[in-house]
């Protein structure tokens, strides 16, 4: 099997994983609600969706389009980071329980949670999904998607960050 089928059954495995990933929020979500929840910036959530859909997709068709050569060094190091950066965001999600989910819930009379890996960085997620935007798609050259995504990530990532430094806020002032 060449590198090509491997790299697409690795974003495949990774597809899967934000299926899991949609499949917990949704439970988790529902029970933030339940609890009094209150959900903050809804407006940029489709974006989300649709940034990190796309991404996926254009790993996939970078390689198909341009068919870059697999480099082993930088091919093999990138892997092992886009593995790390799962290893991280599951962290993230195992620490915040079910207070996890993709969108921004805070449940008042909760504090923010400060242990886990938060207790080295607000946002340590967000450090996931932006090395993970340059890492999967560096696995087989596809610079181009690396590049995009990671532009285009900053700028979501930027309304998302301020999102939800202000939800969480708004637990500390209360």
């Amino acid at each position: 099997m060449g590198t090509v089928a491997l790299y697409f059954g690795f974003i495949g495995l990774t597809a899967i994983e934000r299926i899991v990933e949609l499949v917990v929020g949704k439970r988790n979500t529902a029970w933030s609600l339940a609890q009094g929840g209150v959900e903050h910036g809804q407006g940029h959530w489709p974006w989300m969706v649709t940034l990190h859909t796309a991404f996926l997709f254009a790993c996939v068709g970078e390689v198909l389009w341009f068919s870059p050569d697999f480099m082993p060094v930088i091919g093999t190091s990138m892997l092992v980071l886009a593995v790390g950066c799962q290893g991280l965001r599951w962290w993230c999600i195992q620490t915040l329980g079910r207070r996890w989910n993709p969108r921004v819930i805070v449940i008042p009379g909760l504090a923010a949670v400060r242990s886990g890996p938060y207790r080295f960085f607000s946002h340590p997620n967000y450090v996931a999904v932006a090395l993970e935007g340059i890492a999967l798609p560096m696995i087989h050259g596809a610079w181009r998607t690396a590049l995009g995504f990671t532009i285009l990530n900053t700028i979501l990532l930027t309304v998302r960050i301020r999102c939800e430094n202000k939800a969480l806020q708004s637990l500390e002032s209360k």
